[in-house]
């Protein structure tokens, strides 16, 4: 008999951040900036705009499923599946919510939420995702320490660029081109890692993360197999999965990609660690929605817990009191977040070039200056 356990404490995207006496004192800059921000109810749950967030993406889920069985065994079906990405992606941005406990007071009702948006609808480990984003967001943009920069296909540093061999050095000369394309393996890439988590975990207490990933691993190559002819079901696949993981990719790569590197042994601050390596992007409420606020990523850095919905409301305060402060706040718009993106990328590769064991590890753009 199974029995969904409540999941076991853990720091960062699951639990308020993780600071030190020092930083977190009466006196320090986080305290008063956390002061300000409780003091206007932003980190105040919002029941009532997660009910019908919730509500509208499965109903967008089972229209969609919905319209993939009226429609048939036609090509018209690649519009069913890039709407699938587009939902799917929506999805995650629940899950990630889920993750950092802005759904719900109890961990337990985030958790159980969590395992069937991510293990059941989309099919990524929502354990395995926690624990992976919670080192994230201890240590953003930190060499050894930020897992979303050990990538493997594309090198951060140049350090990272000259340590992986010859051969990889020399795809890192091009890997600005090849960043985008690269994106569309991103949906396939999750699922992968999140099988070798489920099977490879030397200690698995919750069997119900791998029931729900099976089931729908089952279900979505049958339902998929059913109503498609074996080249059609492939080619849905590949569209649906491409497009998910490209969606995905595009909406966390503004965050972080182009800003301040930090080296194994920085020591910052956690206020000042988080400024330093985020970017917040403008846009209206459209945008909001197509990257479910992650857009707002210096707020999200600061306060993880704080519901998607308050995060435009504190922007305003956050980006003042930096001004205030002399503290960096990095605000740009999404096309130039690429931008920095890809001309970071683009210069650890002519670094590498240059000479991987001389050139200096920092290549990211200078934090920008306050607006």
């Amino acid at each position: 008999m199974l029995s969904i356990p409540a999941p076991a404490a853990v720091s960062g995207p699951d639990a308020p951040p993780t600071t030190t006496t020092a930083e977190t004192g009466s006196g320090s800059l986080y305290s008063r900036l956390l002061r300000q921000v409780k003091g206007a109810g932003l980190l105040e749950r919002r029941p009532g705009y997660y009910t019908w967030k919730i509500a509208v993406t499965v109903a967008m889920f089972a229209a969609g499923w919905a319209a993939f069985v009226l429609v048939g065994d036609s090509w018209w079906q690649l519009g069913v599946a890039a709407f699938l990405a587009f939902v799917f992606t929506q999805l995650g941005f629940l899950g990630h919510d889920a993750g950092h406990r802005q759904i719900f007071a109890s961990r337990r009702a985030n958790y159980i939420f969590g395992i069937l948006d991510g293990n059941l609808a989309i099919g990524l480990s929502y354990g395995w995702w926690v624990d992976k984003h919670t080192r994230h967001h201890t240590h953003p943009n930190q060499e050894g320490a930020d897992p979303d920069i050990e990538m493997g296909v594309l090198a951060f540093t140049v350090r990272q660029a000259g340590a992986r061999g010859r051969f990889a050095a020399v795809v890192y000369r091009y890997q600005a081109y090849f960043f985008f394309p690269l994106l569309l393996l991103e949906g396939i890439s999750l699922h992968v890692d999140s099988v070798r988590a489920l099977v490879g975990r030397a200690n698995r207490p919750r069997a119900w993360e791998t029931v729900l990933f099976a089931a729908h691993l089952v279900g979505y190559l049958g339902v998929v197999f059913l109503v498609l002819s074996p080249v059609r079901a492939v080619v849905f696949i590949l569209v649906h999965q491409g497009l998910f993981g490209l969606y995905l990719g595009c909406s966390f790569a503004p965050n972080h990609k182009g800003m301040a590197m930090l080296d194994a042994g920085d020591r910052s601050d956690f206020l000042r660690r988080q400024v330093l390596t985020s970017r917040t992007v403008r846009g209206g409420r459209f945008l909001d929605m197509m990257l479910g606020c992650l857009n707002y990523q210096i707020e999200h850095h600061l306060f993880p817990s704080m519901p998607r919905a308050n995060l435009r409301r504190s922007q305003p305060l956050i980006r003042r009191f930096c001004r205030q402060h002399g503290l960096p706040y990095s605000r740009t718009s999404l096309l130039d977040s690429y931008v920095q993106a890809l001309r970071h990328l683009h210069a650890v590769g002519r670094a590498s070039r240059e000479d991987p064991a001389s050139a200096p590890i920092r290549l990211s753009t200078d934090p920008q200056p306050p607006e």
